[in-house]
């Protein structure tokens, strides 16, 4: 159900077409909850249905027509009434921590690539994070600077503040990944060795 109201939070910003929405999705609210198109448009027809959202037909291209979504009263009442009821917290599932905690059934060359394709992605990662936050500090972020346009700078100001809080979170995680990950790199060589291929205490039986 948060597909939805991550759909309402870009939209309070202004109308978007399905397709705009996709953009602006990628670069801003995707960081905190991926969603694929197949998803997004979906969900759009269920939300108009749903009364959440409004459509009109606008020109794209020479000849066609796109849907342009609007926010409706109801769908703003909803967003609200979902941003302040309890969060109930989701169980982990994380494939690179099930790996790490049985990494004594590979071999340690293959443990240590798995790490360096983990480092290669949450260095990607935290580039970008702390790419966006800087466009948030200093309000170009296309879809906030919409936003905030039709704000007091009171209110832009809470607006501005809260997205930082949020940035800081995911990049302060995508630290903590990449320390864990150099602490991977520091355990294999602690019991492998930097060359040797497997501990010595290695078996093939199955182990808990």
């Amino acid at each position: 159900m948060s597909l939805r109201y991550a759909l309402i939070a870009l939209l309070t910003s202004r109308p978007m077409t399905g397709y705009d929405l996709s953009k602006s999705f990628s670069r801003s609210v995707a960081h905190v909850w991926h969603a694929p198109d197949s998803q997004i448009y979906p969900e759009l027809n269920r939300m108009e249905r749903d009364g959440l959202l409004d459509s009109v037909e606008v020109p794209w291209g020479k000849k066609g027509t796109k849907k342009e979504y609007h926010v409706t009263d109801a769908g703003l009442a909803d967003f609200r009434k979902w941003m302040e009821s309890p969060l109930v917290p989701q169980r982990q599932r994380d494939p690179a921590y099930l790996k790490a905690a049985y990494f004594d059934f590979a071999d340690p060359a293959a443990v240590r690539e798995q790490l360096r394709q983990q480092r290669a992605y949450w260095e990607e990662h935290l580039a970008m994070l702390e790419a966006t936050r800087a466009t948030l500090v200093d309000r170009s972020h296309p879809t906030l600077a919409a936003r905030i346009a039709k704000l007091s700078e009171c209110e832009a100001e809470l607006a501005v503040r809260y997205k930082i809080y949020a940035y800081d979170g995911l990049i302060a995680r995508a630290r903590t990944e990449l320390a864990w990950i150099e602490d991977g790199f520091a355990l294999v060589d602690e019991l492998c060795g930097p060359t040797r291929e497997r501990p010595s205490c290695r078996s093939d039986s199955a182990r808990g």
